[in-house]
């Protein structure tokens, strides 16, 4: 049960605007830091002497707990109500950065990010459910959307500004900096979020009989079976492994194999971060709209991503307005493709299990998140070479388009 107050019928279609934007803050707020610790390479690197493997591992390590953290939080949110469990997590992420920025040194960072990861497992799926719940189908893309584009606006907020901060004040501060902005979105979502008038009903109506842990179990992992299931897991990790990739190598290859100074390839990765906020916005949206279904969208972002990564293979990736226009380019697509996923995830779910199923698909993501950053660090670490890190990609998003456009067919 919950104690969460409803909103009455006639003011809902104002009200769930309002959910739309704390959901879209708070998930900008608990990723700031995260998400910005690619524009704070070269800085990491300098002040505590990393390899590029050990850069990405620490992308990994926020997003390693997750990997189990996930399937908790989405059968929590389908007991729960989303207010305490986004609420709660978000205020984990504050708490334990802000602990973190005593960290002497790297081993230490890497523990307090796993604590980070903890809490962040909650916002994902929870800010995902509680907008689905709130729109109907024919503006759930747009709303999901506009829901997703706050991971790429708090990153590209974040790789604006933690470089400034770390270059005036150390690593440290942006520690401090990311854990009250966390803890100020978990602030504004426990403070303003309430439920959909007809979510009691729902909630009631989905309670039925209980079955036994081994038949819950057995109907759960029975998802992973579905067509739909096995088209959402393969393409979102190939296409989440070419997201934070985008995030964690693009300053790093404009800077040494174009030459760029680290301050405006860090700019080309707040702009590219930008557009990503614009791709998802208006990839959910056409997908609300499309007579091909919400899966065509995603089919065009792997295209997109798969050109994407090849021409920074070839001559012309050296060339800087190319590679900057390439970053661009991937940073629409790459990033964009994650509102209609989502909401594709959303409307496959059985009934009464969304939460679990939006779990179920981010946690097989957090597979790629954990493994991909420092596997394509340690992969440059070995070549000296980015060519074989894009053309990994690339091919990893051709083997993906290719299966699932099959099955779609």
């Amino acid at each position: 049960m919950t104690t969460d107050q409803q909103v009455p019928v006639r003011s809902a279609w104002r009200y769930r605007w309002t959910i739309l934007g704390i959901a879209t803050f708070t998930q900008a707020a608990a990723g700031f830091f995260v998400q910005g610790i690619g524009a704070m390479g070269i800085h990491l690197q300098r002040e505590l002497s990393l390899s590029t493997a050990q850069l990405g591992l620490l992308l990994s390590a926020a997003q390693l707990v997750p990997l189990v953290g996930l399937l908790v939080a989405g059968e929590l949110l389908d007991r729960v109500s989303e207010r305490w469990v986004v609420g709660a997590g978000a205020c984990v992420v504050g708490v334990g950065l802000l602990l973190g920025s005593a960290a002497p040194g790297y081993v230490p960072l890497l523990c307090v990010l796993l604590v980070v990861g903890a809490g962040y497992s909650t916002i994902q799926p929870g800010g995902s459910k509680s907008v689905a719940a709130w729109f109907d189908a024919s503006r759930r893309g747009t709303a999901m959307g506009i829901r997703q584009a706050g991971l790429p606006l708090g990153a590209a907020l974040a790789s604006a500004v933690l470089p400034l901060v770390a270059e005036d004040f150390g690593w440290r501060a942006t520690l401090v900096a990311g854990g009250l902005i966390a803890l100020l979105g978990a602030a504004v979502f426990m403070g303003f979020y309430r439920r959909p008038p007809t979510d009691g009903a729902q909630r009631q109506d989905d309670s039925g009989p209980h079955a036994s842990l081994r038949e819950q179990l057995d109907a759960r992992l029975g998802m992973l079976r579905e067509p739909a299931m096995v088209k959402i897991m393969l393409s979102g990790t190939s296409l989440i492994t070419v997201q934070y990739a985008v995030g964690v190598l693009t300053v790093l290859h404009l800077h040494r194999t174009t030459g760029l100074a680290a301050g405006t390839a860090a700019l080309v990765l707040v702009v590219a971060q930008g557009v990503g906020v614009a791709g998802r916005v208006c990839l959910a949206a056409w997908s609300d709209r499309s007579g091909s279904g919400r899966y065509a969208s995603v089919m065009i972002c792997m295209i997109a991503v798969i050109a994407g990564t090849v021409a920074l293979m070839t001559p012309a990736g050296r060339s800087p307005a190319v590679a900057c226009a390439v970053f661009v380019w991937l940073g629409f697509f790459g990033y964009g493709w994650y509102g209609p996923w989502v909401a594709y995830v959303a409307e496959s779910a059985p009934p009464g299990k969304t939460g679990f199923a939006l779990g179920l698909a981010m946690s097989v993501n957090q597979i790629a998140i954990v493994l991909a950053p420092p596997a394509i660090g340690l992969l440059i670490d070995l070549t000296g070479s980015f060519t074989p890190a894009w053309g990994v990609l690339a091919a990893m998003t051709a083997v993906a388009l290719t299966v699932t456009a099959h099955s779609s067919r």
